[in-house]
């Protein structure tokens, strides 16, 4: 198969077309650097389009654009899944991002002096490439769900897009992050609903308030991007914990769940005759399980040395040392706590571009 395969060869390769990849984009091609975007959805913009339909962003408008071009929104107003989606679509298409869609990456690897990005029928031979992911690619759900009886529907978040996919009768949703909170109370408007596991905890405020806007979303951004960062000594004290720890509830509080009717239930340990098994020892008859329990980081297919005992990329602020001319964007705090969002993925992306530039410069005088 890969003798059919054929060879092209590009100065940088940018893994992913979502925001990360096209910010890297865009920071490169304004540096005049030669560069193609491979993505493996078949519209820009998929990513966001193909999550769940109710689904609205934790940033205002004001804080949701890329590098070059504002959010086309009131500025205080929270964009929804797929304005952020067509948002993405037009920034690649006002600033000419080479950007191939329905090309998916299925093996990176190094031969010689070149990355070897293989897709397909297609061969790429880079000299830099840019992993523009986040750490969250491979839906993760227990092993003990193949259990449950045939009749349950389970689905993922990432599968979920609204109660009309639910067969009537019970639901429960495992995962009590932000997408379990968000999801259980859509469903409880239609379903009996429970909830399982603990809540790491929840904002003090409400986002959507004239205080939440204007005051206090702006202080977090500020911690986000500027305090919790490898800049400072309490950003580089707290990432570690950060890096495998668990969000706060954003928008969602637990009188909410309580006066929607949901029922808080404890974390589901197994299965037992089919159905969901707590850690109380109940077993609760349901007709629905949906799994908010996150994400594998989905980085198999790179035969590359990088990545620590746990999984995760080796990387200092999103350069590979063990392999130059490999870099990472997009990752949770790569630099800083607000690294995975539209709000920091700029900055990351105009570092690698710097690097990129630099590390360009002395291949081309060597």
């Amino acid at each position: 198969m890969s003798s059919q395969r054929t060879t092209e060869r590009v100065e940088t390769v940018v893994i992913g077309g979502g925001q990360a990849g096209l910010a890297v984009g865009y920071e490169l091609a304004r540096r005049g650097l030669p560069f193609v975007i491979l993505d493996a959805h078949e519209r820009i913009g998929d990513a966001w389009r193909k999550r769940w339909d109710s689904l609205t962003l934790f940033t205002l408008a004001r804080d949701t654009g890329l590098p070059g071009k504002r959010f086309p929104a009131r500025s205080s107003t929270f964009p929804t899944k797929d304005q952020m989606a067509d948002y993405l679509e037009s920034y690649a298409k006002q600033f000419a991002l080479p950007v191939w869609t329905g090309v998916r990456v299925e093996r990176l690897s190094r031969e010689r002096d070149y990355f070897v990005v293989l897709a397909g029928p297609r061969r790429f031979e880079a000299r830099q490439v840019v992993v523009a992911m986040a750490n969250y690619q491979v839906p993760r759900v227990p092993p003990f769900g193949r259990a449950l009886a045939p009749e349950i529907v389970q689905l993922h978040s990432s599968a979920y897009h609204n109660p009309a996919q639910l067969r009537e009768g019970g639901v429960l949703v495992v995962g009590v992050g932000n997408s379990g909170a968000d999801i259980a109370l859509e469903v409880a408007q239609t379903h009996a609903t429970w909830l399982a596991g603990k809540e790491s905890g929840h904002l003090p405020f409400r986002i959507e308030t004239a205080v939440g806007r204007h005051v206090l979303l702006r202080l977090m951004r500020f911690i986000g991007h500027q305090v919790l960062s490898l800049r400072t000594p309490i950003g580089r004290r707290v990432r570690p914990k950060m890096l495998h720890g668990v969000a706060p509830l954003v928008r969602v509080k637990p009188t909410d769940l309580i006066a929607a009717g949901i029922e808080r239930v404890p974390r589901m340990t197994g299965v037992q005759g089919g159905r969901p098994l707590l850690a109380d020892g109940r077993v609760l008859d349901v007709t629905n399980v949906i799994w908010c329990t996150g994400f594998e980081p989905g980085f198999s297919w790179i035969d590359l040395p990088v990545f620590g005992d746990d999984g995760e990329p080796l990387h200092e602020k999103g350069i590979a040392g063990t392999e130059p001319g490999l870099y990472f964007v997009g990752l949770h705090f790569l630099y800083a706590m607000s690294s995975a969002t539209v709000i920091g993925v700029g900055r990351d992306a105009a570092r690698i571009a710097k690097a990129i530039a630099q590390r360009t410069r002395e291949v081309m005088a060597a």
